[in-house]
């Protein structure tokens, strides 16, 4: 676990764990294990990132601590059918509360709107949020290694095995990466901006990639903002790119999706 202390992140995850409490309230475990384990239909995230070329996961997000308000006519359900019709091949959406403005009700929202699979993107800390995302319908979530001691990273990757949902396990860095694949994680998620800075650097992706084994499927987070980043990432054996403010900040998100897609595509066509 890294010391989080005088980070963006370390805030938010302190104030997560006092939200946690605050749920767990309102919802006992139990009843969130009986509604996970009744949950039946789920969408398979993985094969939504298998093959190529190189698959987008957009994401749904209203603010963010570094950019503010990323949009103020905040439709989830809109924006989630424009990126499934521009191409997108999973969707993200922020469910932190504070510091995001999203929550549970946004994911249930996107997912009824949509057939593509949807990973629940928030500051997962106990096996309580666990269960929670499972019963919201989500099929994946975001596991962030620096958040997390070895043994509740292990843990929390073989409770969403054992609850059918995709853990997607983010690194920052070499020590990060070797610590996620030990806990067994498959789909290995390298974020491109530095916790303490929040500084935004391509490059992350480019050094780490060659650490993730084959049989993973590697997904580049952060920072990917025009087609030529995406042919970067791709080139460099990447399986998948999340993309949020890029198209959050744009007037029509799914048009900008598919503008980047085609213009990656474009490329590709004149190099065969």
């Amino acid at each position: 676990m890294v010391n989080l202390s005088g980070t963006c992140l370390g805030e938010i995850v302190a104030a997560r764990r006092q939200q946690i409490g605050e749920a767990r309230a309102r919802t006992p475990l139990e009843t969130l294990k009986h509604a996970a384990q009744a949950r039946a239909e789920r969408r398979d995230f993985a094969a939504a990132l298998s093959g190529g070329p190189l698959r987008l996961i957009a994401e749904l997000k209203r603010a963010s601590p570094s950019r503010g308000i990323l949009r103020q006519q905040y439709r989830p359900d809109a924006i989630a059918q424009s990126y499934e019709a521009a191409g997108a091949s999973a969707l993200s959406v922020l469910t932190e509360e504070r510091y995001f403005l999203g929550s549970l009700d946004d994911l249930e929202t996107v997912r009824a709107a949509v057939r593509l699979p949807v990973l629940r993107k928030d500051f997962i800390l106990e096996d309580y949020q666990i269960y929670e995302t499972v019963a919201a319908g989500a099929d994946a979530l975001l596991l962030i290694v620096a958040a997390l001691s070895d043994e509740d990273l292990r843990r929390s990757v073989e409770l969403c095995h054992g609850l059918q949902i995709a853990p997607l396990v983010e690194v920052h860095d070499e020590s990060e990466l070797e610590r996620a694949l030990g806990a067994g994680a498959r789909i290995i998620g390298v974020n491109n901006r530095n916790l303490k800075t929040l500084e935004v650097d391509l490059e992350t992706s480019l050094r780490l990639r060659p650490g993730i084994p084959t049989g993973s499927i590697a997904v580049s987070e952060s920072g990917i903002k025009t087609s030529q980043d995406l042919r970067r990432i791709a080139e460099a054996g990447y399986h998948a790119a999340l993309i949020g403010e890029r198209f959050m900040t744009t007037a029509d998100p799914g048009a900008a999706l598919w503008e980047m897609l085609e213009g990656m595509k474009a490329h590709s066509a004149l190099r065969t």
